[in-house]
């Protein structure tokens, strides 16, 4: 982006004078390419932020129908060591009638997947004659599970505008850096003739970076071999 801004910025300062460095067909290409790719990364950038500034809201919801979930089926699992409830029974929530332990619920995938089969187990049960569980009740279980699931969903959705925003952006690149690449080759071709400190110097007004490798001296000292 800067170094395609730099270049078109030049190119409005030095259209009139026909000093330009570079073609104006390649000026006309970027001032194009520009405008599209500050949209797309303002687009880009946009969607990120309201990724963000959403996320925490959604974190507290996860955290809160983490704790339910996890302390419902805790809760389930003391009953039927205290026989009240009967150990099949643990399958109307796909859990196995053998273990006591508590199901993964560190992803929020997981979660989402566990706390709607939790859910719909202790519904069954119910259903079936069983005596609900309190402390926590099902009903306040899905309270804080509904409100985790819409965070959850509205995130996903969030996510899939970054990732597309950012995939507009990171296809348009290769076109990006082949015009840069066409106003940097013109830029040097048309001070080639300079010497080198004054050639790097025009150079860099238009954008153009340049390093020096290990050992290599800088241009303020100009040496036999850097102009080699």
């Amino acid at each position: 982006m800067r170094a395609l801004k730099t270049a078109v910025d030049m190119g409005d300062r030095l259209e009139d004078t026909y000093d330009l460095a570079f073609s104006y067909g390649t000026l006309e290409t970027a001032r194009a390419l520009l405008v599209r790719y500050e949209r797309m990364m303002g687009e880009y950038k946009q969607c990120m932020v309201k990724q963000v500034d959403t996320n925490k809201k959604f974190q507290e919801a996860s955290k809160m129908a983490r704790l339910y979930v996890s302390h419902f089926v805790q809760v389930l699992n003391m009953c039927v060591l205290r026989n009240e409830i009967k150990p099949e029974m643990k399958k109307l929530y796909g859990l196995s009638a053998e273990s006591n332990v508590v199901p993964d619920l560190i992803s929020d995938d997981n979660l989402f997947k566990w706390g709607m089969q939790i859910i719909e187990g202790e519904q069954k049960r119910i259903q079936n004659g069983g005596t609900p569980i309190y402390n926590p009740a099902i009903a306040k279980v899905r309270v804080h599970y509904d409100i985790f699931v819409e965070h959850y969903n509205n995130q996903k959705i969030l996510q899939n505008n970054t990732t597309r925003t950012m995939t507009n952006v990171v296809a348009l690149n290769e076109e990006v850096d082949k015009v840069v690449l066409d106003i940097w080759n013109e830029v040097e071709h048309s001070f080639s003739l300079l010497p080198l400190a004054e050639r790097l110097q025009k150079c860099s007004e238009y954008g153009i970076v340049y390093y020096y490798r290990r050992g290599e001296q800088r241009v303020d000292s100009v040496s036999v071999d850097e102009e080699q």
